[in-house]
């Protein structure tokens, strides 16, 4: 059984469906990486998932159990760090990690035995006893994850955790969430790509309300589309392209620039096909002499880019507008 499982579920606001028929289940363990453009529907599952937002319809399960038969329960049993990190900037980092203790029901003897180790998989210990308002955004983000995993939840939902940090910041973020995903399941949603290629193990890519892919991340990369090859020959570039363009194995040709007077190409292979065996045919039988032709390394961004590629161009609002409250004031459970 799967420790979550989504099945046909659907979020509306007004006449926008930022949801539609959304299924996906993650297993224990796993870190799943959660992507979508802007207005894709990202935040708005997260929010379905963490009971901020309740469901039109279809149905949410936890471990086996409905979030909606169960919802105190499985509150327990969820971390949460929202994108626009709610934090009480007047109090000291561990003032507010005990006050989000006390908000999810912990006993102070339990908040106690915790403490020391959530501090120290976080690493907050030089700036616990400072102000939130003196912390650097990445030491708020620490603090952050740290109350989300305070309570030992099952489940870790992270909804851009590295937005608006600086690349160092970034990486020690990055290294932070590795760490937490060997202990429980983690859902991250994030713009960079590269955070997922070196956290996740898994990605489920969302556009348009819908899922549009879902698999390990070297399998969606490597079996998506045919591959892609960059071609240098010798030959009258429109006269090449042509040729080219007309090999059966080939779904499209566009030039590339060339330092030399060579023609230089990037090829796009059809669907689970390497089109190389075949341009190298040609170039032998138009005797073209053939200068460069190698594999180009697919990536997750260039998939993400053709699977998303009609909600950038509609400009969709971004999801998580439709979320009016002044989260930025409230922290998270503070509602509950």
């Amino acid at each position: 059984m799967s420790l979550v499982a989504l099945t046909d579920v659907v979020k509306t606001f007004g006449e926008t469906r930022a949801v539609d028929e959304v299924s996906f289940s993650i297993d224990r363990g796993e870190v799943v990486g959660f992507l979508g453009p802007n207005g894709a529907g990202k935040t708005t599952t997260m929010r379905l998932l963490t009971q901020y937002l309740e469901p039109d319809a279809g149905t949410i399960n936890i471990d086996g159990l409905s979030i909606s038969e169960h919802p105190a329960e499985i509150r327990k049993r969820i971390g949460y760090l929202p994108e626009t990190n709610p934090l009480y900037r007047d109090m000291l980092a561990g003032e507010y990690i005990t006050f989000m203790g006390r908000l999810r029901g912990m006993g102070a003897e339990e908040i106690r035995s915790r403490t020391d180790s959530v501090v120290s998989s976080t690493g907050i210990e030089d700036v616990y006893y400072r102000p939130i308002s003196q912390l650097s955004k990445g030491y708020r983000q620490r603090v952050g994850l740290a109350q989300a995993i305070l309570s030992e939840p099952e489940i870790l939902i992270l909804d851009e955790p590295t937005e608006g940090l600086d690349p160092n910041q970034r990486v020690e973020i990055r290294s932070l969430i590795t760490h937490l995903g060997s202990e429980r399941t983690v859902l991250l949603s994030t713009h960079v790509m590269q955070e997922v290629q070196h956290t996740c193990s898994r990605v489920v890519i969302i556009s348009e309300g819908k899922i549009v892919a879902d698999g390990a991340v070297d399998s969606l990369v490597e079996g998506h589309g045919g591959a892609r090859v960059i071609v240098e020959l010798d030959g009258l570039e429109q006269e090449v392209q042509n040729a080219l363009e007309s090999v059966p194995s080939v779904s499209s040709v566009k030039s590339s620039p060339s330092t030399t007077n060579r023609s230089r190409f990037v090829v796009q292979g059809a669907s689970g096909t390497d089109p190389r065996p075949d341009i190298a045919s040609l170039a032998a039988a138009q005797g073209w002499p053939l200068w460069e032709l190698h594999l180009e390394q697919a990536s997750l961004e260039d998939l993400f880019r053709e699977l998303t590629a009609s909600s950038a161009e509609d400009g969709q609002p971004d999801d998580s507008s439709e979320e009016t409250e002044d989260t930025e004031s409230k922290p998270v459970g503070a509602e509950r």
